[in-house]
């Protein structure tokens, strides 16, 4: 638990530090980042909202697989699978107190951190910063095998039901949120907001630092937290 929480902090440190950077942030909340400083309301707060809708989205999914999953097996089975959804949409659902806290430490950090200057050196400083945390909170989260964040679990749940690896669903999921976030900014403000040099240098490093932390680090610590 005590590696899972560090994890999350690390994760919401990481995202708040990559928008303060001013080059664009990471593609899974461009959508919230947009419509929060179109509508100008809470970044945290529409994080929630994105969040919710993930959920909601998750639970729908795996109705949909388990559903399926159980007309393709034996009666015998069938009972087995109604509880298996059970369980799963309670972990869907558990998402929820986890993304209110989440985004609440969020707001925390936007307060605390301030932007940097126009120096163009300091942008790039935040940024690395802010890709390291997110990775880095990522995987330690993750590798917990807890409960997932919502954007995580959103690809996990996409990846589950059109049986494809979760890489490329992640791939695909990160292009759909860049377009949407485009769409909105040139629709509602004229311009792009939260898409740039940033978030191309997000998509390829967070899972560049993800794979380095686990590499260094990730035996040694799923032993120390007992989850081997």
């Amino acid at each position: 638990m005590l590696f899972y929480v560090a994890g999350l902090l690390a994760l919401a440190l990481g995202i708040i530090l990559n928008t303060k950077s001013g080059l664009g942030v990471s593609p899974i909340i461009s959508v919230s980042y947009s419509i929060s400083t179109i509508l100008d309301i809470n970044f945290g707060n529409m994080t929630f909202v994105l969040y919710c809708v993930f959920v909601v989205i998750e639970m729908v999914l795996h109705m949909i697989r388990y559903t399926r999953m159980a007309k393709q097996n034996t009666d015998a089975l069938a009972p087995a699978i109604h509880k298996s959804v059970y369980l799963v949409l309670l972990m869907d659902l558990l998402q929820l107190p986890l993304s209110l806290v989440f985004t609440r430490f969020m707001n925390l950090f936007s307060a605390w951190i301030p932007a940097p200057t126009d120096n163009l050196a300091a942008q790039f400083v935040c940024l690395f910063f802010g890709i390291t945390f997110t990775g880095i909170g990522a995987a330690m989260s993750l590798d917990m095998r807890i409960i997932p964040n919502p954007g995580d679990g959103i690809v996990q749940a996409i990846a589950d039901c059109i049986h494809k690896p979760v890489g490329f669903t992640k791939n695909c999921f990160d292009l759909l949120n860049i377009t949407i976030t485009i769409s909105v900014s040139l629709i509602f403000a004229h311009k792009l907001i939260g898409v740039g040099i940033g978030t191309v240098v997000s998509v390829l490093g967070v899972g560049r630092v993800i794979a380095l932390f686990n590499h260094l680090f990730l035996k040694r610590m799923v032993a120390a937290a007992g989850v081997e």
